[in-house]
């Protein structure tokens, strides 16, 4: 006898309660090994591919695609055993007990449990539930009941599935032929009484139907023809508003909302802005990238300049890398740098975040935003490169705008926001000249440091934009 096993949506980490069913990996009836992915979910945070720690057959699903689950409920059952019951002969109704108990010790063999360790599941034997199989799941099928094949029902004609005093039922039609005329003219067969024997309706009550509805419009027409126009012009009136769209707020775009939210709820922010001069960066960017030989190395972006410059900054006002304790109220300083940065992917804005950044240079810095942007871009990101950020960069120049004031990553303290980098007037060494000008803005928690302290950061990033040179002080 095969054992029924529940296997419940795990704790995927993170402190994450619940998570979306994108896409079943299995079927009703399909055999699974231990520790095969069974369904697609997506969390707040990334896509989750869920191993499944039995091995078996599934005997049912919960959920549908695109439903949510909270953890711990169910995701499906898995009949433990039931593969060998299946290949086995049938055991008879007298012998069926004896069966059972045989089979539990190999049952209880089977789901040992799996080597791929969730947070809530171990590889010790499963909490799990003893179910009696049906016979119809496991072993010997018994004998099936008779399928009735449904008959060719209208799809096309809304009346075909209309209802005959509140109740739905058959309908009384052999003849295809008969039901195929009353899909033609729209004729709705659960409201004909059948003239043939046991109420059977006959193609002569179809018929007669059909000429009853067309005399019906017939004496429509001619009663609309008689009356006024004007009498229209209340109708045109009464033509039903259009109903206003409704979008869950749920996966990435419900924990973006509901991190936004308490933002701005819990953290006092201010915003500081300043336009540089970046002429000098964007030249020494193409000099870097233009270099060959020993000097030569990987393309280095703008947004890992910028990047290097901020974990600098922080050096020197270390007040910005910090979080605030609410429960001690304490101003906790972190001690390293954790730099997370926007990507706007198609699921929506996420945070990757690149890891003791302030041990790195400009190229390391760069090689990591890169790889972190393309699993952003596949939806490959795990949960933990989507969180412990200390301070965040955010490039909303690449959607062609100069400025912005955004709201802070909660609970970091501070967030740089970059501009567009264009050409624009500019007084250089006392002329007017085109120069590439970009808008740095910083929104900070004022309950970590005052004005002054957010306005020095602010300057000494912009003094590093116009003059890379400063760089070489900390290097």
């Amino acid at each position: 006898m095969a054992q029924v096993l529940e296997f419940k949506l795990p704790d995927l980490g993170e402190g994450l309660t619940e998570a979306e069913i994108v896409r079943w990996l299995v079927e009703v009836g399909d055999v699974v090994a231990i520790d095969q992915p069974v369904v697609e979910v997506e969390t707040a945070k990334a896509m989750v591919e869920v191993p499944c720690p039995y091995g078996g057959v599934v005997t049912a699903r919960f959920g549908e695609e695109g439903s949510e689950l909270p953890v711990g409920a169910p995701l499906l059952t898995v009949a433990v055993g039931a593969t060998e019951a299946a290949a086995s002969p049938a055991p008879s109704t007298s012998s069926a007990s004896g069966a059972s108990s045989a089979g539990a010790p190999a049952a209880e063999e089977s789901s040992a449990g799996s080597g791929n360790v969730l947070v809530g599941y171990g590889t010790g034997a499963p909490a799990a539930r003893r179910r009696r199989i049906r016979p119809e799941r496991v072993g010997t099928p018994a004998a099936p009941a008779p399928v009735v094949e449904p008959e060719p029902v209208p799809v096309a004609v809304p009346a075909a599935t209309g209802e005959v005093n509140g109740q739905q039922g058959p309908v009384a039609v052999v003849s295809p032929l008969v039901r195929r005329l009353a899909r033609q003219h729209e004729i709705d067969l659960r409201r004909l009484t059948g003239s043939g024997p046991d109420g059977l309706i006959l193609r002569a009550d179809v018929d007669s139907a059909i000429r009853e509805a067309e005399e019906a419009a017939r004496a429509q027409t001619r009663t609309a023809a008689t009356e006024p126009a004007v009498a229209e012009a209340p109708t045109a009136v009464a033509a039903a508003p259009a109903a206003a769209e409704r979008i869950p707020l749920r996966g990435v775009r419900g924990a973006v909302a509901d991190k936004l939210s308490r933002s701005r709820s819990e953290i006092p922010d201010a915003t500081c802005w300043v336009d540089a001069d970046a002429t000098e960066l964007m030249a020494a960017r193409a000099a870097m990238n233009a270099a060959s030989g020993p000097s030569g190395g990987p393309k280095v972006s703008v947004l890992a300049l910028l990047a290097r410059i901020c974990t600098a900054a922080l050096a020197r006002y270390p007040e910005l890398n910090s979080t605030v304790d609410t429960a001690a109220r304490e101003i906790v300083r972190l001690p390293g740098v954790h730099l997370g940065f926007a990507a706007q992917t198609e699921r929506g804005l996420v945070v990757p975040v690149v890891r003791d950044a302030h041990t790195r240079n400009a190229e390391s810095i760069g090689a990591e935003i890169a790889r972190l942007t393309e699993l952003a871009r596949t939806g490959k990101l795990s949960p933990a490169q989507l969180t412990g950020g200390t301070f965040t960069l955010n490039n909303y120049g690449v959607f062609g705008v100069d400025g912005s004031t955004p709201i802070i990553n909660h609970p970091e303290a501070a967030m740089l926001g970059v501009g567009r980098i264009m050409p624009k007037p500019w007084v250089h060494n006392g002329e007017l000249a085109v120069r590439q000008v970009v808008q740095l803005s910083l929104t900070f928690d004022h309950r970590v440091c005052d004005g002054g302290t957010a306005g020095g950061f602010l300057r000494y990033v912009a003094d590093c934009v116009e003059q890379p040179a400063v760089l070489l002080r900390t290097l």
